[in-house]
């Protein structure tokens, strides 16, 4: 196969980072082309970047000149790390002229025309995409990540849906790097537990029932199960922990319920693609597992660990579920997206 040029919008910040490395030595995609700011523009992406990552910037990356967020410059394919409170005007322009943008912003997550995908969930509904020329009147089009604690746990309901889930409520403890760099000041972090994230409750309730949901003529129809969100920011770096308790309209048993999480498997398995994972859920025994600090880079962050599941004595069952927010949940998640829409054809 011959590489598919590729560009990167916000690069310099945090998920465009993460979306460097994702596509640093990329067996189909080749990254040519990066934009930011106007105070990124016309400098070398290694002085333009405030880099965060362990890891340092890729050889052929750091003297690339970062330019302007101008529709028609960059290649057809583009990821967008941009802040929610620019990304809408920007894809959408980059859209209109033919660029397809697969976007970890909020913006175009509920249209109704917009794929807001997990490969392993709901590959069905990049059917979606060629909607968009007709309703919106875009030569390219736009596919959307969903909010980084719905990924994780949509990816459960997913694993479990045979057994009809009812209602859920699940409790986050999100890393400080989901809200980007600098984030958040140390005063209100450091030994601190912040019982509010703006907006993202409301984001984790309606984004997995789309998700979940069946692609109609309209849109997609919303999967009906009922999600009552806590979320919470906790000194961690990286790694999203969320615990769930569930009920279903089947009666599995706990074995059964096990057995679904380990057997996860969807088309990104079967397709080889190469950022997914072999196994995207791993099951621990251990009660103190999974943990951020030991287990947040299972499967090169693209696995999400499950723990402590157990019978409920509200609902049915609860566990313990970890995923790396800005791999799984935020770049790498794009990368599978387009690795995805280049193996069913819609690149």
């Amino acid at each position: 196969m011959k590489n598919i040029e590729v560009g990167v919008l916000g690069a310099t910040g945090m998920v465009g980072q993460q979306f460097i490395l994702q596509l640093d030595r990329h067996p189909w995609f080749s990254l040519t082309w990066l934009a930011a700011s106007e105070r990124s523009q016309g400098r070398s992406y290694r002085e333009a970047a405030p880099w965060r990552l362990p890891s340092p910037i890729p050889e052929a990356i750091g003297n690339q000149q970062v330019e302007a967020c101008v529709p028609g410059k960059g290649p057809k394919l583009i990821f967008s790390g941009l802040d929610a409170k620019v990304a809408g005007d920007i894809e959408k322009d980059f859209a209109a002229a033919g660029h397809i943008i697969v976007s970890n912003a909020r913006n175009f997550r509920m249209d109704p025309v917009v794929p807001l995908l997990i490969p392993e969930v709901n590959p069905d509904h990049l059917v979606l995409l060629p909607r968009q020329s007709t309703v919106h009147g875009w030569k390219g089009g736009i596919v959307t990540n969903p909010n980084c604690s719905t990924v994780f746990l949509a990816m459960v309901l997913a694993a479990l849906r045979m057994f009809e889930p009812r209602a859920v409520v699940v409790s986050t403890m999100q890393a400080v790097s989901g809200a980007g760099y600098p984030g958040l000041s140390s005063m209100d972090i450091v030994g601190n537990v912040l019982p509010h994230i703006g907006g993202e409750e409301e984001k984790m309730e309606t984004e997995t029932q789309k998700i979940l949901g069946r692609v109609s003529d309209e849109g997609v129809e919303s999967y009906p199960v009922d999600i009552s969100a806590h979320c919470n920011r906790v000194s961690v770096v990286n790694g999203h922990t969320e615990t769930m308790s569930i009920s279903f309209g089947a009666q599995p048993s706990l074995e059964e319920v096990r057995a679904a999480l380990e057997g996860f498997s969807s088309v990104p398995q079967e397709r080889d693609l190469p950022s997914a994972p072999k196994h995207p859920i791993k099951y621990f025994d251990d009660p103190n597992r999974p943990q951020p600090r030991l287990d947040v880079d299972c499967g090169a962050g693209m696995t999400m660990t499950i723990g402590r599941l157990r019978p409920c004595t509200v609902l049915d069952y609860r566990l313990v579920a970890l995923g790396h927010n800005t791999v799984r949940g935020a770049a790498g998640a794009a990368v599978l997206n387009a690795e995805l829409m280049q193996a069913e054809g819609y690149l």
